[in-house]
């Protein structure tokens, strides 16, 4: 079959729009800090996000129902790339990690009710949410199924005790997505309920900023306790038992859209290299003549053009309906570790002032070596991968009935 990546007359100017609107509002704002939270947090997002408001970029995903530009996931994928252009572009679109996400489930699974009074406010920008999933070791991390944070019913509707980390935006989030356990034990899969909960409820408190590499996420990353926790029966999101398989929902769409914001910073990581050693001589020539430097920049160039292929080719899937679980597992572990190679060749092109306060990319190599971890370690997208293609070889050529 036939596949179209070429975008419609309308989404090519969007991109436009947006590239230069990071160029001219979005970067002097990422270069005068080190981070959103140095920059002043709500008030930095705040003012990004008017801007974006006023220029017609604002949610290029959310539907147009809730105030968005309603494109589908190939469409996103060439706008959300000129957003991450900057660290702060994705904020300023309200396109960040994670409400974007959110935002994309909500729209699917939330009951109408839930839509106005959880998901329009968060695609307006009004408020920020988190996604409490991840819990400390031996709990919730590459194993889902380890979820050990627990809903039970009580008279009021649900009581959810738990301990959360690394719950990305929790601090100053209006309210938490929380995945808790209404049946089953620690080790089986199933039986997770999704649970909306408002950050003013008494059981749920922020304890912690976690240190982390990377600081540009508003609301840092988190250690959350929900204790003694009690929600009641119209909070569950989805329906009940069935959180596991309403994840996917989210975690596919968001692997990509990962990709499309950190594909950005590749990107710009590059332009910075390249402008670099333009202006740069050694052993009696330009820099940009020295087989090495061509070397590097062109690896860099492959990275970066074969992660777009990549991208689109599971966008496409998603948007046809597909799970797209191998494209996106394989899409999410090449970019990371591709962004990474692109963003450490930069440096190393740009030598001393690579690893200095003068350029930011010290401050990008910080941000993307998360994505190796974050939303899947590279590892367990591997196993996945490697799993699921001998189960597919296997029941190709009939060696998993014989064996079964």
């Amino acid at each position: 079959m036939a596949i179209d990546f070429s975008q419609p007359p309308e989404v090519v100017d969007l991109v436009e729009r947006t590239a230069a609107f990071v160029r001219d509002v979005v970067i002097p704002e990422e270069e005068r800090y080190a981070g959103v939270v140095s920059a002043g947090g709500e008030a930095l997002r705040a003012r990004l996000q008017a801007a974006a408001r006023d220029a017609g970029l604002f949610a290029p995903h959310v539907s147009q129902e809730y105030g968005g530009l309603g494109l589908g996931m190939t469409a996103r994928a060439p706008v959300f790339e000129a957003a991450g252009y900057s660290l702060f572009g994705p904020l300023a679109l309200n396109l960040s990690a994670p409400d974007e996400g959110n935002m994309h489930m909500l729209e699917i699974i939330a009951t109408d009710e839930q839509k106005e009074r959880y998901l329009r406010p968060l695609a307006s920008g009004e408020v920020r949410s988190f996604f409490a999933m991840t819990e400390p070791a031996p709990g919730a991390g590459s194993d889902p199924a380890a979820l050990s944070t627990t809903a039970v019913r009580v008279d009021d509707g649900w009581r959810i005790d738990g301990h959360k980390w690394f719950s990305t935006g929790a601090d100053g989030a209006a309210y938490a997505i929380c995945f808790a356990r209404t049946s089953g034990t620690v080790g089986t899969v199933g039986g997770a309920t999704m649970f909306l909960v408002d950050a003013d409820n008494p059981g749920l408190k922020v304890v912690r900023h976690i240190d982390t590499l990377d600081q540009a996420m508003i609301g840092g990353h988190c250690e959350v306790i929900f204790d003694n926790c009690v929600v009641p029966d119209s909070a569950i999101l989805g329906e009940l038992d069935q959180g596991f398989a309403y994840a996917q929902v989210r975690l596919g769409p968001a692997r990509m859209t990962h990709c499309m914001r950190w594909l950005g910073i590749a990107r710009r990581a590059q332009d910075i290299a390249i402008d670099r050693i333009a202006e740069r001589r050694l052993f009696g020539s330009k820099l940009t003549e020295l087989g090495m430097a061509q070397q590097m920049i062109a690896d860099s160039e492959i990275d970066i053009a074969a992660s777009r292929s990549l991208i689109l080719q599971a966008c496409w899937e998603l948007d046809q309906g597909q799970r797209a679980a191998q494209s996106t597992a394989m899409t999410k572990t090449f970019v990371a570790e591709a962004v990474w190679r692109v963003v450490d060749r930069a440096i190393q092109l740009c030598g001393a002032a690579g690893v200095s306060g003068e350029l930011l990319l010290g401050r990008y190599l910080n941000e993307v070596r998360a994505f190796r971890i974050y939303d899947g370690a590279s590892e367990t997208h591997r196993w996945a991968l490697a799993r699921r293609a001998v189960k597919e070889r296997l029941k190709a050529t009939g060696a998993l009935e014989s064996a079964s």
